[in-house]
């Protein structure tokens, strides 16, 4: 397990659509173990292959202490709105609401290419939509109107709002 760069924006990997995995060996196995390795060190929940600049159709997740290893997932059902913050390990520093689905259900590969399935709603939920997006090379900042609506934390200006919005939410990836 290696802790790798994180892509930030403006790195044009970060918009690249990644490829469908198609093989499940050791390479793969290596990705994963330094995407969560990458991911818990930053720290965030989940953190996609393009943000490590591997244009590959791979994922992880932790929430509860439960690490979630997505290959080639894709959302097969939604319910729902739900709107709230949302940050990125790759737009470090900003976090924005951002409106969602409130539940999503997700099929995949796992590590070795057998078929999972995984529901979630809450900041599973959104963990989930937010990584499969990176998967297509789009960011939250997608979603907002306007890059007014992205709101500064840690910066030292307003420790307190600072806190009450790292409580909020942790960055996604």
């Amino acid at each position: 397990m290696t802790v790798r760069p994180i892509v930030l924006l403006g790195d044009p990997r970060l918009r690249l659509r990644g490829e469908t995995v198609d093989s499940f060996g050791k390479v793969l196995h290596e990705l994963l173990d330094d995407l969560a390795a990458t991911m818990r060190a930053a720290p965030g929940v989940g953190l996609a292959a393009p943000q490590l600049g591997e244009p590959l159709r791979a994922c992880v997740i932790e929430v509860e202490n439960r690490l979630y290893e997505l290959v080639n997932p894709r959302i097969v059902r939604a319910d729902g709105e739900d709107r709230d913050l949302e940050g990125c390990l790759s737009i470090p520093g900003y976090v924005a609401y951002v409106t969602r689905r409130e539940k999503v259900w997700v099929v995949a590969q796992n590590r070795v290419g057998k078929r999972v399935k995984v529901s979630g709603s809450g900041l599973l939920g959104r963990a989930l939509q937010h990584e499969l997006d990176h998967l297509d090379g789009k960011l939250y900042i997608d979603y907002l109107d306007s890059m007014d609506e992205l709101i500064a934390v840690g910066q030292g200006e307003d420790e307190e709002q600072d806190a009450e919005i790292r409580g909020a939410t942790s960055a996604l990836a």
